[in-house]
């Protein structure tokens, strides 16, 4: 069987050149200066928005069904940029605690990757795939009992070759 050398390279960079064009404009946007136009212009659709009580709000964009990066974009009342977060860090995961709500580990951290629930522990759980460096993927596991709060968090890393 031949292989074509040109179905293989776009096979291979094709995923990279995907997750640069996403987010290679991130860099012009400038708190103070750049507008909710211009994020949207960058980022594309926000998946989700939380209202903020000062009439501000915040975008989340979430990098691909599984990604290993989600932004949360701080916008002002007067819809210009505040602050642009990477939130699949080791960082925002030591904020999430016992007894916090499903919703406030979804407005910290972004939508899960996956979800599954083990009726067996009576647990549902939450998966977020993060990096801790190149090629160093990890997955952080947030366990939600039947009250919706969570019980516990937990990490194991990818292997590729189990």
């Amino acid at each position: 069987m031949s292989r074509n050398p040109l179905r293989l390279l776009l096979a291979v960079f094709t995923p990279v050149l995907a997750l640069l064009g996403c987010d290679v404009g991130i860099s012009q946007l400038k708190p103070g200066v750049s507008t909710a136009v211009d994020v949207r212009k960058v980022l594309g659709e926000p998946a989700h928005e939380w209202a903020a009580p000062d009439g501000g709000y915040t975008w989340e964009f979430p990098r691909g069904p599984t990604g290993v990066v989600t932004y949360m974009v701080d916008m002002g009342a007067d819809h210009k940029l505040k602050a642009i977060r990477q939130v699949l860090t080791e960082e925002y995961f030591a904020q999430v605690e016992r007894g916090m709500p499903r919703e406030a580990v979804r407005r910290l951290i972004g939508r899960p990757g996956e979800t599954m629930f083990f009726p067996n522990l009576q647990e549902d759980v939450w998966t977020w795939r993060y990096e801790v460096g190149a090629n160093d993927v990890w997955f952080f596991h947030v366990h939600f009992g039947t009250d919706g709060a969570v019980k516990r968090t937990s990490r194991n890393k990818f292997d590729q070759n189990p």
